[in-house]
């Protein structure tokens, strides 16, 4: 699909902000594994999620799509499984909170992909699954694991992804025994941990960190059956933060003032960077801000990048990203698409293996076609960027905004900017 940005100012200011995904994904895990009936509200069925609820359907549990909630019969045990080949499509976090998951089935297990999820890092289950004797192979096409993870000590890096953690934290509730994750530093996206803490607590798992490096996990526990809202997704706030530093005041509604996701970093970039903003406990407000080079630390937040990168080509100066060499791992290298789109309209960037410098401010060169590289967040975020340039811009490739966010070109359009697809 294309999407062709006509440039302007927005008309409208309110937009509502998405579920996060982060969060949907384990609220159906858990109501999955919990022995009743759950109901999640407040779900946005973009790809991502579509594939989580399709996986836990094959784990055996029975889930019903009521508008934006999601009814859940949760499975009785381990032994309900459905199919033996779990498709993942391109979703990470579904691949990886899975692998432990399903390894308790005790069956070989198969698990397929599109596009660049193989080749995303997954040594860390390798390692343990070998260090523990059990089957695990994998090609470009799949992953095969037989075997159910036993708890105990366990070691892993903290450097990788978050979601290898948070996979073993759904799983070793599950089992007997206590198990304890020893993470080695540096300990990156620590946040999306909490994040999974949080909805365990909320399905009645205990889990918790003893120091900042060790987590514990008592054996024996049960989920809970229950009945939760899926909060709004700050880093899809960051597109609209975005837009409101550059292009015109925006109001952002429905989201969680003490929320413990780590994509609320936004705020702080935006204003470390210049940016004027207004929260209360209805909204987030974002004003028109003359802006300023800094230093940005992706560390804790690296799906921030694409659209931090496009803030920067408006700001004074420069722009430096440091401890962003994950971007390269993602659904594309991300700051190598970055790079090579922001340079057809004019943006001065260069990069090392884990650092970006933008030279700001750009006057966007319209009348181009991007290519949104198959990535959600590349289109989203040069979409911002397009609403400023000087004559429209095409981004081909643009359906690829379902992975994570459906509606984004419709609540774009909503705040009054003009998008053509076809």
């Amino acid at each position: 699909m294309q999407a062709t940005i006509i440039p302007g100012r927005c008309t409208q200011t309110t937009v509502a902000i998405p579920p996060s995904k982060s969060m949907a994904h384990r609220a159906i895990i858990c109501a999955a594994l919990a022995q009743g009936e759950s109901l999640i509200h407040h779900v946005d069925y973009s790809d991502d999620i579509l594939t989580t609820i399709d996986g836990m359907r094959k784990l055996g549990a029975h889930i019903e799509l009521e508008g934006s909630d999601v009814r859940v019969q949760g499975i009785p045990d381990f032994n309900q499984l459905q199919s033996e080949e779990i498709f993942c499509k391109e979703s990470g976090s579904t691949l990886r909170f899975f692998i432990p998951i399903f390894s308790l089935t005790g069956k070989r297990v198969r698990f397929t992909g599109q596009n660049r999820l193989l080749q995303r890092p997954q040594t860390v289950y390798q390692q343990l699954f070998e260090a523990q004797g059990f089957h695990y192979s994998q090609t470009a096409e799949w992953i095969e694991i037989e075997g159910a993870l036993q708890p105990g000590d366990i070691t892993l890096r903290g450097d990788i992804s978050s979601q290898f953690i948070s996979g073993l934290l759904f799983a070793l509730a599950c089992r007997k025994e206590d198990s304890t994750l020893h993470i080695e530093p540096p300990f990156e996206s620590r946040s999306y941990v909490e994040l999974t803490l949080q909805m365990l607590q909320d399905f009645g798992v205990h889990a918790y960190f003893e120091d900042e490096l060790t987590l514990r996990i008592p054996g024996g526990q049960r989920y809970q059956a229950c009945e939760t809202t899926v909060e709004s997704d700050y880093s899809q706030l960051g597109f609209y933060a975005a837009l409101g530093c550059v292009n015109h005041e925006v109001h952002c509604q429905g989201l969680r003032p003490d929320s413990r996701q780590g994509d609320r970093q936004i705020l702080d970039f935006v204003r470390k960077m210049g940016g004027k903003t207004e929260v209360t406990d209805k909204e987030v407000i974002v004003y028109p801000s003359s802006l300023s080079g800094c230093e940005l630390d992706m560390q804790n937040c690296p799906d921030l990048g694409p659209i931090l990168m496009v803030l920067a080509s408006f700001a004074q100066g420069e722009t430096k990203m440091i401890n962003a060499a994950r971007l390269r791992y993602k659904e594309s290298d991300r700051i190598e698409a970055m790079e090579t789109e922001l340079r057809k309209v004019g943006v001065p960037i260069h990069s090392s293996e884990g650092e970006v410098w933008i030279q700001g401010p750009t006057a966007w060169k319209g009348g181009v076609t991007l290519d949104g590289h198959k990535d959600h967040r590349i289109v989203m975020a040069l979409a911002i960027g397009a609403t400023m340039a000087d004559a429209p811009v095409t981004i081909e490739g643009a359906e690829a905004i379902a992975k994570s966010y459906p509606g984004f070109f419709r609540d774009l359009r909503s705040l009054g900017i003009e998008v053509k697809e076809k």
